[in-house]
């Protein structure tokens, strides 16, 4: 006879401490372990995500540990899904139940006919009711030539509102993650996820501060409609995040049309010369990736190097994560440079100085702000 009772025990004592994949990985052996004829095990919960719908993980008892996979936006419209056990399963929120036997026919779903033809012979789905308005489910799948036991069924919908609480904690740090990193970049939305999010905690960090934004853009809306716009800043966006990524920068801001991205520094001289190639380097890859793909809109970039204050600003109960100081604005008004002087990219003294390459000096030029004019340069590659 089984009993799901050890198994609960270990998913409130153990398995809640774990990563998602060490949960579904140390309770389908659990359960093998203790004769339940398990092929396979997996679990899957809607996301907020801009990229992800669904995220599912899997445990198999004779495969290689298996990847997390994520489902695009769209998926109820795909055959794959549309129809599905797990469709119905969602659509429901009641268990879902078949014998992969004989007795399929044509009008299952494929996704039965594929496991069968690994042979599963059942399937047993969950749903998982969430208290907020997400969902997700944990699918049972035997090779048993018997499938499985009434007394195991019972025992997974013992197990189901125990598992359900502790994959919604899982659910809630995915939201929370994708939410901090998809407005404030992965490496700062970290730092708010670790607890950095009272106003005025700042740091000061040296870094290379790249700053760009579309030339032209208030004729742009003047004379398009205005989605037309809006896809032109998407792609000019997507262009600029591309090549920033590529070099291990971050962005921090979308500035209107404009975007602030930071290459911040270890400290040491061999860390600043590479922070500086790195923020050039996209400034390159942006304007490569911009040809390729005929964004349909010239861009300008300023990259300046110096101190920058990063962390919370704002009011008592509205703070931005952000980056000030005279390094900021002396990038932006390089950015601002790149029409007037017919450069794509244009860097400042400090940046020719510390980048170890080849630079071509374009003029002298007053700053607002600075009570001197500085020297500004454009690499020699462009």
């Amino acid at each position: 006879m089984f009993d799901a009772a050890p198994h609960i025990e270990w998913i409130l004592k153990t398995g809640r401490m774990l990563t998602l994949q060490g949960l579904i990985d140390g309770l389908g052996a659990r359960l093998l372990e203790d004769g339940v004829p398990l092929m396979r095990l997996r679990l899957s919960m809607r996301t907020t995500h801009p990229l992800t719908a669904a995220l599912s993980v899997f445990w198999e008892a004779r495969s290689a540990p298996l990847v997390q996979i994520t489902a695009p936006h769209g998926l109820e419209t795909r055959p794959a899904y549309t129809g599905s056990p797990m469709a119905e399963i969602a659509r429901t929120r009641a268990p879902f139940r078949r014998r992969l036997d004989a007795s399929l026919s044509a009008q299952d779903h494929v996704s039965l006919h594929e496991l069968r033809d690994r042979g599963a012979t059942d399937y047993y789905g969950l749903p998982f009711v969430f208290a907020m308005s997400s969902s997700g489910m944990c699918i049972f799948t035997s090779d048993g030539p018997a499938g499985f036991s009434e007394p195991q069924i019972k025992g997974f919908d013992a197990m189901a509102p125990v598992l359900a609480p502790v994959i919604e904690v899982h659910n809630n740090y995915q939201l929370a993650t994708a939410i901090a990193t998809s407005y404030l970049g992965a490496r700062t939305g970290q730092r708010v996820l670790d607890g950095q999010i009272t106003r005025g905690d700042i740091e000061t960090i040296e870094a290379a501060v790249l700053i760009s934004d579309i030339r032209g853009w208030t004729a742009i809306n003047a004379t398009r409609p205005a989605r037309d716009a809006l896809d032109l800043a998407n792609r000019y966006f997507e262009v600029i995040s591309d090549a920033v990524d590529k070099h291990d920068g971050e962005i921090l801001k979308f500035l209107g049309d404009g975007v602030l991205a930071l290459f911040p520094t270890d400290g040491t001289p061999e860390g600043r010369t590479k922070a500086c190639q790195r923020a050039v380097a996209a400034a390159r890859s942006a304007r490569d990736i911009s040809a390729q793909s005929d964004m349909g809109a010239d861009f300008g970039i300023g990259i300046h190097f110096g101190e920058v204050l990063y962390g919370n600003v704002g009011a008592r109960a509205r703070i931005d994560f952000t980056v000030l100081g005279q390094a900021v604005n002396i990038a932006a008004r390089i950015e601002a440079l790149t029409g007037q002087l017919g450069h794509a990219v244009l860097i400042s003294d400090a940046v020719a100085q510390t980048v170890n390459q080849p630079v071509s000096l374009v003029g002298t030029e007053p700053l607002k702000g600075l009570t001197e004019p500085m020297r500004v340069y454009t690499p020699a590659s462009f």
